[in-house]
């Protein structure tokens, strides 16, 4: 079975492609941002304003610890949204 986090472009049964900070990268279909982001080893999805790292931590929405950027909109809670083809995530400019 192939690997569903290779970046080859290859298309499998289950999974698309989006972007994670500029790289291209697999994820299943149907898991969320967040989940994408942990899959291929993010450990933070912004930076406090003392510079801590941050991400998921409810998974449900209420924290707004995982901040992202998603197709050039920031604030999105990457825990809510499902990955979908083509996807532009930026952990930089949420």
């Amino acid at each position: 079975m192939p690997d569903p986090t290779h970046a080859h472009g290859e298309h499998d049964a289950g999974h698309c492609t989006i972007w994670l900070d500029g790289e291209r990268r697999r994820a299943p279909i149907g898991a969320s941002v967040a989940a994408a982001l942990a899959l291929h080893g993010w450990r933070g999805t912004r930076s406090s304003v003392s510079g801590e790292p941050r991400s998921a931590l409810c998974g449900m929405g209420i924290c707004f610890e995982c901040r992202v950027a998603i197709d050039g909109v920031a604030l999105r809670r990457a825990c809510l949204v499902t990955v979908r083809e083509g996807m532009e995530v930026s952990t930089r400019h949420a």
